[in-house]
């Protein structure tokens, strides 16, 4: 996963078309094609406003509160500022993700994948091990109104599985987060995933500095994100009114923050600086370009990963 006080790696300003259910933001730049080597084979057959995940279907438990900080960490080139956002591509840097299928029959349901190599064609087996975990998988639906933060398993030939339950229909985009071992860069490859039935796309959530989630919580934003430059985001979390200082660390932090270009999906992870279990966790990120972002903000209080999701503008 992302790690370290600012991402860079977001320079280069992309957008995909999606048909007339989809509106591409303002001011972003050419369409990425999203097409596969032409050495490999196509493998494939034929919301919830807030965002929370279901409790233990990212296969997480208490006894990650213990989870040691600093497990390893990308270290960002100044070339990374030429490549295209995250997130964007299905193949990139001799890596390909290839989904066993690309529709889902229903909302509940496995996702199972396999990361290749495009010089060999062979699945992918060893990995970095970043923030306990050796692969991060981030689902959401192409409104941004739903999303999912899983850690799937592998099997021994490099398979990944995860069962998964979304809210609803529609179209969505799942991201594998990762490094491959002996790599200092990690990267993030997107693909397209169905789920059957009827679907109307929603409008993007009006931006609001407050995140109300079950359980009482409140989530308070404060700054914001800026085009080509670095901008602070603090939020603060709350529970009946009162500040929660005692947050537990999830996956080596105290919190995990994700944001999605509206339009095309552009992936940006960031991770938090150093500080308290609470209220305030801040963050440092540069958004690539202008326009509207989703961000989800993942942490973990009394035994359960909670996530709060905001509306955000570059401009």
């Amino acid at each position: 996963m992302r790690t370290g006080l600012k991402i860079t790696a977001f320079a280069a300003a992309v957008a995909a078309t999606f048909g007339t259910a989809y509106g591409v933001g303002t001011g972003l730049g050419p369409v990425t094609s999203e097409q596969r080597p032409v050495a490999h084979e196509e493998q494939h057959a034929g919301g919830d406003g807030h965002g929370d995940e279901p409790p233990g279907e990212s296969g997480e438990s208490a006894r990650e509160a213990g989870e040691e900080a600093g497990h390893g960490g990308h270290e960002e080139p100044a070339a990374a500022a030429a490549d295209a956002p995250g997130g964007l591509q299905v193949s990139e840097r001799g890596y390909t993700l290839d989904l066993a299928q690309d529709r889902l029959p229903a909302r509940h349901g496995e996702i199972r994948f396999t990361l290749r190599k495009d010089a060999t064609g062979k699945p992918l087996t060893s990995y970095r091990t970043e923030h306990g975990k050796e692969l991060h998988l981030i689902v959401a639906s192409r409104d941004l109104t739903a999303y999912r933060h899983l850690h799937p398993v592998r099997a021994a030939d490099g398979t990944w599985s995860t069962p998964v339950s979304l809210p609803k229909a529609g179209d969505y985009r799942v991201f594998a987060d990762f490094t491959p071992a002996g790599e200092k860069e990690g990267l993030t490859l997107g693909a397209g995933l169905g789920v059957a039935g009827s679907y109307t796309p929603a409008p993007l959530p009006e931006h609001a500095a407050t995140a109300r989630i079950p359980g009482g919580y409140e989530v308070r934003l404060d700054g914001g994100l800026h085009p080509g430059r670095a901008g602070e985001l603090t939020l603060r979390v709350y529970r009946d009114g009162r500040p929660v200082t005692d947050l537990e660390p999830y996956l080596g932090a105290y919190g995990h923050l994700v944001a999605l270009r509206s339009g095309d999906l552009a992936y940006l992870h960031v991770h938090p600086h150093d500080g308290k279990p609470g209220p305030g966790i801040t963050f440092t990120a540069t958004a690539p370009s202008k326009g509207a972002y989703r961000l989800f903000l993942d942490f973990k209080h009394d035994g359960e990963v909670r996530t709060a999701a905001f509306t955000v503008h570059a401009a």
